[in-house]
């Protein structure tokens, strides 16, 4: 009787935990798409391109990107709730810079601080792993995920409607006082089972066979992160210079490209040495893990895409935009992210009925629909809203999808690094899909009489939406490559295997 009610008290508590941890998603999208509809605004007011504009989403997935697997390792070794509540403080002062930023360097910095509170992510799903029963993990992944749109539906709303009555400084105060809120809840109310670094190593060595290595410390990879980040901020910084036609631009250009290449090179070179990567190779070369963690890549890039387009092109004057307001901007975008969150609450009870690859498939299918007809259909506000409907559908069924393949088609041990370096992919598909569109929407411009300034053209929407469906097709492919195999739930078997068409594991 007694270990009955300790059961209980243990399922109440992992509850309640899971009830305060959905929280950070809230807050966290809500901050995210509060200012979309202020694109428009920011480069007005900071005199930048609509290529620099797309810093303002870039660096903060950027800095999110290098801190994910780093405050991942850290957790691991000195706690869970420890780890959380630092980058939950700063993630608040990146908040209060936000507000006070008078240009875009001040903004990007404030940005790159609130970055660093998407590694919060990663650190909750690990305590909410440790809390919930195995049974009811499906249940609180879908709680969890659902929390992303329910907090980018309420940030788009009430974002456009400060902006439009109070500016954008004042969005950033609206999130701070919340913030603050959780991160006192935290502390005080969500308790997490204290591990040793070292004897998580050995028990995973002992799991699996591998060689112990409990004499020492994990260490976490600076030199890797250092790589890692390079290699982003470069090729970044070359795709918003691709516009430019000058002499001069077209050296810097090669040099940014060679440089990242010659990053990414160091960074692969330095994680096949270290004894605790940022990336496993070794678990990137499995045939079940990867094609989802690339799809995850291609959708929040497509994504990404959208979020950047679809305020400049309300806000832009007629006839080369909508000539609409902030509020507008909302309105448009408002179907995808009531869609997004019913669509992920829904696939949580579709998973179990239809499977997780058959999920996956069937939303990187609907997600190819939907930016076709963006491309072909997005003369009005109604139609645009419509296909980012479409859209909408689609990827909270093959986001779900594909971060279920992930989770069972790993050991148990090795779900903190998988989640870790799909989030860190994640990142980076979502940093460069702003770029891309920024770049295609400075490269074609047009003049409005009457109206100064100039804006992106019909022709740089037709190629940011073709290109989002692009992606969106090798998205289908990489699903039908995972159609073709059998995942093992190793979340059971606590064994890395995959299953073959014959039945045969390798």
């Amino acid at each position: 009787m007694d270990s009955l009610e300790k059961n209980q008290n243990m399922t109440s508590s992992g509850w309640r935990t899971l009830v305060i941890l959905s929280c950070l998603g809230l807050i966290v999208m809500f901050d995210e798409t509060m200012i979309l509809p202020a694109i428009p605004d920011f480069i007005r007011d900071f005199h930048i391109s609509y290529s620099t504009s797309s810093w303002i989403l870039a660096s903060y997935i950027i800095a999110g990107a290098v801190m994910t697997p780093i405050a991942g390792k850290l957790s691991d070794i000195y706690g869970k709730k420890k780890i959380l509540l630092i980058v939950m403080a700063v993630y608040a002062a990146g908040i209060i810079s936000g507000r006070f930023a008078h240009g875009i360097e001040i903004m990007v910095a404030a940005r790159v601080a609130q970055g660093v509170g998407m590694a919060m992510f990663p650190i909750a799903f690990g305590i909410i792993r440790e809390v919930l029963p195995e049974k009811k993990l499906a249940i609180g992944q879908t709680i969890f995920s659902s929390t992303f749109s329910g907090g980018a539906v309420i940030g788009l709303v009430v974002g456009a409607a400060i902006i439009q009555n109070f500016g954008w400084q004042s969005t950033f105060l609206a999130i701070l006082p919340a913030a603050i809120a959780l991160l006192i809840v935290i502390a005080k109310f969500v308790h997490v089972r204290q591990t040793s670094a070292s004897s998580r190593m050995d028990a995973s060595d002992e799991n699996n066979n591998y060689p112990s290595h409990s004499s020492r410390a994990p260490k976490i990879d600076i030199i890797g992160t250092l790589a890692l980040a390079a290699t982003i901020v470069s090729f970044l910084a070359g795709i918003s210079l691709l516009e430019s036609n000058g002499g001069s631009t077209g050296y810097l250009l090669v040099g940014l490209f060679t440089a990242s290449g010659a990053f990414l090179a160091a960074f692969i070179a330095i994680e096949k040495r270290v004894q605790s990567p940022l990336l496993d190779l070794k678990l990137m070369t499995s045939k079940l893990f990867l094609p989802p963690v690339i799809i995850i890549m291609l959708v929040f890039m497509s994504m990404f895409m959208v979020y950047q387009t679809v305020p400049v092109m309300v806000r832009s004057p007629q006839p080369l935009g909508f000539g609409g307001d902030a509020i507008t901007s909302a309105r448009v975008q408002l179907p995808f992210m009531i869609v997004l969150l019913v669509g992920t609450i829904m696939s949580g009870f579709l998973l179990n009925r239809i499977g997780n690859v058959r999920l996956l498939l069937i939303g990187t299918a609907i997600s190819a629909i939907g930016f076709f007809s963006l491309f072909m259909f997005h003369s009005t506000e109604n139609i645009v809203s419509v296909g980012l409907g479409i859209i909408a559908a689609g990827l909270s069924l093959s986001i779900t999808g594909a971060f279920n393949v992930i989770l069972l088609s790993v050991p148990m041990h090795a779900t903190g690094i998988a989640l870790g370096m799909a989030m860190l992919l994640n990142l980076v598909g979502m940093s460069v899909g702003p770029s891309f569109a920024g770049m295609f929407q400075q490269m074609d411009q047009g003049t409005v009489p009457g109206v100064s300034g100039t804006f992106p053209t019909e022709k740089a929407y037709n190629m940011i939406f073709i290109t989002a469906a692009i992606l969106s097709v090798a998205s289908v492919a990489l699903s039908l490559s995972v159609a073709r195999r059998k995942v093992v739930p190793s979340i059971m078997n606590r064994d890395h295997r995959e299953t073959g068409k014959d039945g045969t594991r390798t």
